[in-house]
């Protein structure tokens, strides 16, 4: 494969770095953060660091060196160990860019949406296959240029879009990862075609394990904050149609019956769908960097 050469890359947080890479078959630019790490860590097992990739980049790889660094120095009393993380976002300052992530988050076939801004362009979903390539392809091929890696032992986490596309990426490619964590997924998007994929899911020989979640007012009850307000009797009715927390408590006891799969749910108390973010990143780092 040919050697993939950074666009731009700079210096992130506590030693990550990023990198403007172009898309090798699109030629959308999209900004990889790359953390690894450091000296005190000790040098990388012989058969390489473990890797979490994540989506959403921008808004999650403070968050995830954080919790890294502040669990993985002390083993004996967190079961956390060090290893690699890899997010994949855009070359803006901002959390998200929204126009960019409707179409890569979401899988094929999709939809076109009005503009999320006056005078913007039509939003449009469906490039999930893009970004699957981008990330099996592409950047991982770059990260391992960059750093020894497991290949055996690698993760996907996403939130929302992000987790819809974690789960439309398993049941495309069920042995791509180890470990799959999907928070807050947004199961009935569009018609909640992603049941279909589910109910044509062959897991084959793949040996994984999925964490699927959700926040405590995503179901059927509003926050304390929101039970007041004007909208109140609005987001009920959305909450009703939407179904998180019901729809990834079923998405994982299904997964749970596919042999070689190892599924299970969690509620975070508390939270709700943006708050569940730094919540469920630690998760992630506890689930795929676990000693035993």
């Amino acid at each position: 494969m040919t050697e993939i050469k950074p666009l731009a890359e700079g210096e992130a947080w506590a030693g990550a770095k990023w990198y403007d890479l172009a898309d090798r078959e699109s030629g959308a630019v999209r900004r990889v953060f790359l953390w690894v790490p450091p000296e005190a860590a000790g040098k990388a097992p012989s058969e390489g660091w473990p890797v979490l990739y994540m989506t959403d980049g921008n808004a999650v790889i403070a968050t995830a060196i954080d919790a890294m660094r502040a669990q993985a120095c002390y083993p004996s009393g967190t079961n956390t160990g060090w290893g690699v993380l890899v997010a994949i976002g855009y070359p803006t300052d901002d959390a998200y860019d929204p126009f960019r992530r409707s179409w890569d988050l979401g899988p094929p076939p999709g939809q076109n949406y009005p503009p999320f801004w006056d005078d913007g362009e039509e939003v449009r979903t469906g490039g999930g296959g893009e970004m699957a390539r981008f990330l099996l392809e592409d950047v991982r091929s770059f990260v391992a240029a960059k750093v020894r890696v497991n290949p055996e032992h690698q993760g996907l986490f996403g939130h929302s879009f992000g987790g819809l596309f974690a789960l439309w990426l398993l049941f495309q490619n069920p042995e791509a990862f180890r470990h799959w964590i999907a928070a807050s997924p947004a199961i009935t998007w569009e018609k909640s075609f992603l049941l279909d994929h589910l109910s044509r899911f062959d897991a084959g020989a793949a040996q994984a394990y999925v964490h699927v979640s959700a926040g405590e007012w995503e179901g059927d009850h509003l926050a304390p904050f929101q039970t007041q307000a004007p909208d109140a009797a609005e987001r009920l009715k959305e909450k009703a149609k939407t179904r998180t927390i019901a729809a990834a408590q079923e998405m994982a006891a299904a997964l749970s019956k596919h042999p070689g799969l190892t599924a299970d749910y969690e509620t975070y108390g508390g939270e709700n769908h943006m708050s569940v973010l730094p919540v469920a990143v630690n998760r992630a780092i506890q689930r795929v960097f676990a000693l035993s």
